[in-house]
């Protein structure tokens, strides 16, 4: 799910913008939601999966960090080949194909079928994604990229709210022996308009300026996130043998040649994956560590409270569904906030203010559950789940504007595209890392294990805490790296 909702500086659009912007705009954010739509309902699905495909407790994990792994890796590189080979025709490769995919895991009878569609749509989406913001800018004139920009939020939020109601409702309704299959059936009717809308109203015109796709820099970078949470997911089940170990640390080791060869390719003239200079300025390194940290907690707490309602309390995915409403509505309220003047006001407090509403917000949760027992229901969890969502969501809002306001100008679209992939492996690692720590815990019981869960919560977020303090105070403050 990608929550990137800052224009990214205009790339000179014309001035009087695409004759079919505005609808346009309705088929890029049809894309945005089938993303996000596959990122919220595979959380709540993941029990009914298993039970119905088999396998083990990791088969939950794979299905959300399959997804985001290969998006994560995918980001950078899709965006590129938007410029080399023009984005329209980009969007409809990777909507169509991201249709496909989406019919291969309805249609999945094993768990490694699933997870390897998965891993399709990943790719797919990665492709899909970037396009979209790169038409904005090219279909918008300059005093419209604010109102474009704009309409992410409400659409987000309105799905965000209603995607989990609905993949609860199709779950159990059943609709034609359909159970979880139907969560990826409905991509269908929202693919293929999405595909008719871009072929009739997207522009076919192609930036003038591509770079070249690093594929030996996508491929390193792939083998280290692969051996970084292989070992997270897998371990546990297995006793944690020596290999698990050795991958981790081999994860390191290929991450430190991935900058070297990064290095030796900007000093020979050639398009780097990341540029190797952002890693020298305070305000990126702080928000690579707050955003890995916070978007680790993020999707970690979604998929462990889903997890809990449903194997512990018994809830049924509807029940559970609704049960999240108040978070999604929480952090829908806070950005509406932020929007309406207090991220310009406020700065990189806004970000410290959030994180503060969240830790109360996951120590009440932490309090409710360890009172409550067995004796849960949806009122008891409400002001919780209320304070984590409008604490995420206050974070969220100024988060990537306060980050990419301490690089450079020229280094703004590596900065933007690195800081969006440090997102999805956010995502990655916390159903890998959390959904260890859950899993791992209901040796003694769930009860324990979502204690454990929401404790290491915790930890996570004093990390992006102290991250947070190395920002620049205001976005669009110390573009020369300053603070």
């Amino acid at each position: 799910m990608t929550t990137e909702l800052t224009a990214p500086h205009p790339a000179a659009p014309a001035v009087a913008g695409h004759r079919w912007r505005w609808i346009a705009l309705a088929v890029i954010l049809t894309a945005e939601v089938m993303d996000l739509l596959d990122v919220l309902v595979t959380n709540l699905a993941g029990p009914a999966i298993r039970a119905n495909l088999g396998g083990s407790p990791t088969v939950i994990q794979w299905i959300g960090a399959g997804y985001t792994l290969a998006m994560a890796v995918g980001l950078v590189t899709g965006g590129r080949l938007g410029d080399l080979y023009g984005r329209r025709r980009m969007f409809l490769v990777g909507v169509l194909g991201f249709t496909a995919a989406s019919v291969a895991c309805a249609l999945a009878g094993s768990p490694g079928t699933l997870i390897a569609a998965r891993v399709a749509q990943g790719l797919l989406g990665a492709l899909l994604l970037p396009q979209g913001l790169g038409l904005i800018k090219e279909m918008f004139p300059p005093e419209q990229l604010a109102a474009a920009f704009g309409a992410f939020g409400p659409v987000m939020g309105i799905s965000a709210v209603g995607g989990p109601i609905l993949a609860g409702w199709l779950v159990d309704a059943d609709l034609a022996g359909t159970g979880w299959r139907a969560i990826f059936l409905i991509n269908v009717p929202l693919g293929l308009l999405a595909a008719l809308g871009a072929a009739r109203f997207l522009p076919a015109s192609r930036p003038g300026h591509a770079t070249r796709l690093d594929l030996p820099g996508v491929a390193l970078l792939s083998v280290a996130v692969f051996l970084l949470v292989h070992p997270l997911v897998q371990g546990r089940e297995l006793g944690w043998p020596w290999w698990s170990f050795a991958m981790l640390a081999g994860a390191a080791v290929v991450l430190a040649v991935f900058a070297r060869y990064e290095q030796r390719r900007q000093r020979a003239g050639r398009d780097p994956l990341v540029v190797p200079a952002l890693f020298r300025r305070r305000a990126f390194t702080g928000g690579l560590v707050a955003g890995l940290a916070f978007f680790t907690a993020l999707a970690g707490f979604s998929l462990v409270f889903s997890l809990y309602l449903q194997l512990g309390l018994g809830w049924s995915p509807l029940r559970a569904g609704l049960a999240g409403v108040p978070q999604a509505l929480g952090m829908v309220a806070a950005f509406v906030l932020a929007g309406a003047g207090l991220a310009r006001r406020l700065g990189r407090r806004l970000i410290h203010l959030g994180l503060v509403v969240v830790l109360a917000g996951v120590a009440g949760m932490l309090l409710t559950l360890t009172l409550a027992g067995s004796d849960v229901t949806p009122w008891r969890i409400t002001p919780a789940l209320l304070a984590v969502g409008f604490g995420m969501g206050l974070v969220m809002a100024p988060f990537f504007d306060i980050v990419l306001s301490g690089v450079e100008e020229a280094e703004t679209g590596s900065a933007s595209g690195t800081l969006t992939a440090v997102q999805q492996l956010g995502g990655a690692l916390g159903v890998a890392l959390l959904g260890t720590v859950f899993f791992d815990g209901l040796t003694d019981s769930v009860s324990h294990a979502v204690r454990v869960t929401l404790l290491a919560e915790l930890g996570l977020l004093l990390v992006t805490v102290a991250g947070a303090f190395l920002l620049p105070r205001r976005a669009r403050e110390g573009a020369d790296g300053g603070h």
